[in-house]
């Protein structure tokens, strides 16, 4: 079933298949391959249109890339609320079951040019565009529910010591370098959100398997004007996985484009990403009953102390047509917002107010990007704007002011019950001042709570990601500022940290913090094999249980593809086929959730060394490996690892693998 906003793109939709070729002005062109020239070999002569318009067109199609964000991958789908949220919000895409909102996400690292690898230590971005009857909400956050900076005036600072180092831009998408980690140690007020950068959230599986969160506190307000504070968040029904950081790494240079071609291969394939929307809900009157400030973006909502609460479901079921019209001129602002969703006064939050329409205006070219395709609302818009660059509406009439008479005051405005947005009436005073709250001055203790909710797998992760990075800083003052800001966290974390990098190791007993919040560990989320990518490592001569054991992975939902050592049809001992997908030559593990080791019996020497390699990295990445038949020679020495699967009874090998595979990772291996 289409959506209303499908329904409104589809005016919009161009198949030029089968069409005959025109300019831009609908003249039908007889030639397009050669400009028109004075003889044969002279000049190009200057009324050739075609060629002008051509070339003037190409020379154009490039807008300016966002500053961040700017790679990112997107997907059309649909939101339902569980049950009416009356009680909260008068929004009204969060009343009825029954509505199917529609929605565009778009995912994106933060830190790359449009061109980078996607597999890189970085935060996502996670923003969602409502397509709603009482106008378009975006709900723009990231894949950590924190961030860096308190203040928004802050931001630039950020940004510039994050991007590459000016004097030789380098390094591209990464945050292993000087400039990052000395504004780091001089803004300490980072500490939590850079916790959250080293761990493996920082590195997920992919799009459909990483949380998000709104960041900010908002305001849900209700018919009645009451008024309780929010976080947002998105939960994906797979659950929460990352990457090993040697495996992403790999990945950048095996598939750059990794994440979206998940993505797009997922929704093609019928594999729906589904994310479960979450709140978390705290009355006004309890704003300070919290050891934390609520305003503070440096700071969660321990889920253990205000539970998260699931309001409905998002599912991503089409992909995009065109990723220029859709993915890079969709404009995300988090003050779209409808009734009963108001804001508060997070200092980051209310910078971010301005910036992103700010930013809008040069990126696409004027004030009128709401109405290109992918951003116009699907409820009709009235107002006395008029003219710019790109405007689309042809607006009928004489008047274009408030008040008037001429037009009988219209458009005029709505009042709240005919849906009139109006803003909740807070009191606020004080004095001018450029100062900052004495609650949002502890930096430390929430950086605490996420190392002591950390499996220790987790924790080894963190202190090698600090290793690594820290290790590809040039200046030892920079390291050592680091070493001894990050002491306050917690020794046991920065103490291995400094010894790796040759710094001082820190005298500090950290913040005395134990308490730990189950809810952040990923080791704590839903471990479900659905969609996940097998390898099938096969040969001539495969054994007749093969083709069974990758039937039986289908049935359940998992995408197994078959690699060899050539492309075409693989023939096993009883004459049954199957077809090869990948050759080792063009795929990997890394490219792989596990691996089901087939093998064959007329192996050349060549399949068994490509073959060893292939199962050697994928065991070093803690993936599930299984094997049958002839492929259990493989496997002889990881007898008895734990995610170690062999066997030749078809069905119980499988249930077994099966099991295996949903475990995600297997850290409790002995590498060899």
């Amino acid at each position: 079933m289409s959506s209303k906003k499908d329904e409104q793109l589809e005016q919009y939709r161009v198949k030029d298949e089968g069409q005959k070729l025109t300019t831009n002005q609908g003249l039908k062109m007889a030639e397009d391959e050669f400009s028109l020239k004075a003889g044969e070999r002279g000049p190009t002569l200057m009324e050739d249109f075609h060629f002008r318009e051509k070339m003037t067109h190409f020379d154009h199609e490039r807008i300016p890339e966002r500053i961040v964000h700017a790679r990112g991958y997107a997907a059309h789908g649909e939101f339902q609320v569980y049950e009416s949220m009356k009680k909260y919000t008068k929004a009204k895409f969060l009343q009825d079951p029954s509505v199917k909102t529609p929605v565009f996400v778009r995912f994106s690292t933060v830190a790359g040019s449009r061109g980078s690898a996607e597999t890189v230590r970085d935060a996502r971005g996670f923003a969602t565009k409502f397509y709603t009857e009482e106008g378009n909400y975006d709900l723009v956050g990231n894949n950590i529910p924190v961030f860096f900076i308190q203040d928004a005036i802050k931001f630039p600072d950020l940004v510039h010591a994050l991007k590459p180092e000016p004097h030789n831009e380098i390094p591209q998408a990464a945050s292993a370098h000087d400039t990052f980690w000395d504004f780091i140690a001089n803004n300490q007020e980072s500490a939590h959100m850079v916790m959250w950068a080293m761990s493996d959230r920082a590195v997920p599986r992919s799009f459909r398997m990483m949380e998000g969160f709104g960041v900010h506190t908002f305001r849900l307000v209700n018919e009645e004007g009451k008024a309780h504070f929010v976080k947002f968040h998105w939960k994906p029904v797979l659950g929460t996985h990352g990457l090993v950081w040697d495996e992403a790494q790999k990945i950048s240079g095996k598939d750059p484009d990794f994440h979206r071609r998940d993505l797009s291969e997922a929704i093609e394939n019928g594999d729906f990403p589904e994310f479960e929307l979450g709140i978390q809900v705290v009355e006004e009157k309890d704003e300070f009953n919290f050891d934390f400030d609520l305003l503070d973006p440096t700071k969660l909502w321990p889920e253990e102390d205000i539970p998260v609460k699931i309001v409905g479901k998002m599912t991503l079921n089409r992909n995009v047509d065109n990723v220029f019209a859709e993915t890079e001129q969709v404009a995300f602002h988090p003050g779209h917002v409808v009734p009963g969703i108001d804001f508060t006064n997070d200092p980051l939050l209310q910078g971010r107010l301005f910036s992103y329409t700010d930013t809008q205006l040069i990126r696409l070219g004027g004030p009128n990007f709401h109405e290109l395709p992918i951003n116009r609302p699907v409820c009709p818009f009235f107002n006395n704007q008029r003219d710019g660059y790109g405007r689309h509406t042809i607006n009928v009439g004489q008047v274009s002011y408030h008040k008037n008479s001429l037009a009988g005051n219209t458009p005029a405005p709505a009042s709240e019950a005919e849906g009139g947005y109006s803003h909740y009436q807070e009191k606020v005073e004080g004095r001018k001042v450029r100062k900052r709250s004495e609650s949002f001055k502890d930096h430390f203790s929430q950086a605490t709570l996420f190392w002591n909710s950390m499996s220790e797998p987790e924790k080894e992760h963190i202190i090698e990601a600090f290793s690594f990075e820290l290790g590809k800083v040039e200046s030892p003052s920079v390291q050592q500022q680091v070493v001894d800001m990050f002491v306050n966290v917690s020794p046991d974390l920065i103490r291995p940290v400094a010894e790796a990098i040759g710094a001082k190791v820190p005298e500090g007993t950290g913040t005395g913090v134990t308490k730990s919040s189950p809810a952040l560990s990923m080791e704590n989320t839903k471990k479900k094999p659905d969609t996940r990518k097998v390898g099938v490592v096969a040969g001539d001569g495969f054994g007749k249980e093969a083709a069974e054991v990758v039937e039986a992975l289908k049935a359940r939902g998992l995408q197994p593809e078959v690699i060899s050592n050539k492309l075409g049809q693989l023939k096993g001992a009883d004459g049954t086929e199957l077809k090869v997908k990948h050759t080792f030559l063009t795929c990997d593990s890394v490219l792989f959730d596990a691996l089901y080791v087939a093998g064959g019996s007329n192996e050349s020497k060549k399949f068994q060394q490509d073959a060893a390699y292939f199962i050697m990295e994928a065991f070093s990445h803690f993936k599930p490996i299984g094997a049958t038949g002839e492929g259990g020679k493989y496997l002889e020495k990881f007898a008895g690892s734990p995610g170690i699967v062999t066997g030749n009874d078809t069905v119980g090998f499988a249930d077994s693998f099966i099991s295996a595979v949903a475990a995600h990772r297997h850290w409790d291996r002995e590498l060899v």
